[in-house]
């Protein structure tokens, strides 16, 4: 759906997500992250970009694990310290991930991914048209209702912060795993808040798209 079909049922009021297809679980397991490997973190940095064309391939499960890890996952198992800093250790920003089996939201406790909705809402992600056919877009939502410590003029800002290291943590991991990533801000809240099922308290921040850039051959194809 190109932008500016995208705008106009935005407007009506007619944004909305598609039926999932392919097989959707309750519950997805996810095998262990790989934690360690990788490039080294200068050249990770040196090819960091963005990327607005992807081919449709999904991500393997262990690109989809080590990605999420990367993103806000546990590395101090011994009290629950994250990849991504948090204030106050709030916690309060939340991996939701966007595939064509459903809307699912990442649970670091776990390393799991926690269906939310059976529904495919790819395209309610940005106005951008690559987005409907990306393999997984993300979406960071702040749960303001977790901030009880930080004043609530300063709330969004913290949480724009965190969001943002763990955008950065998702382009280091994509940097080094040859796949192709944008972060972005250009998309319907209210839409996408609606499509999602969000409550008044929790507030959408960042979206970012992942997956296979144009030239590369993912595994198996």
């Amino acid at each position: 759906m190109n932008t500016l079909t995208k705008m106009a049922l935005g407007l009506l009021g007619q944004l909305h997500g598609q039926p999932a297809t392919g097989e959707t679980l309750g519950e997805m397991a996810l095998p262990p992250a790989q934690t360690t490997g990788g490039l080294p973190l200068m050249d990770a940095l040196q090819r960091r970009h963005s990327e607005r064309e992807f081919r449709s391939d999904s991500l393997m499960p262990q690109q989809l694990s080590d990605l999420l890890w990367a993103a806000t996952g546990i590395n101090r198992a011994e009290h629950g310290g994250r990849t991504a800093p948090s204030a106050l250790n709030a916690q309060e920003v939340d991996l939701y991930v966007a595939l064509p089996q459903g809307l699912y939201r990442y649970e670091p406790q776990r390393h799991v991914l926690l269906l939310m909705k059976a529904e495919d809402v790819r395209r309610v992600t940005g106005y951008q048209d690559f987005v409907d056919h990306a393999p997984l877009d993300l979406v960071f939502v702040a749960d303001h209702g977790r901030m009880k410590m930080v004043p609530a003029a300063m709330r969004e800002s913290y949480a724009s912060v965190a969001a943002g290291a763990m955008a950065q943590n998702i382009y280091l991991y994509c940097s080094s795993a040859g796949l192709a990533t944008v972060v972005r801000a250009w998309f319907d809240r209210q839409a996408l808040a609606q499509a999602m099922g969000l409550s008044a308290d929790q507030q959408i921040l960042l979206t970012q798209t992942v997956g296979w850039p144009p030239a590369a051959r993912p595994p198996g194809a």
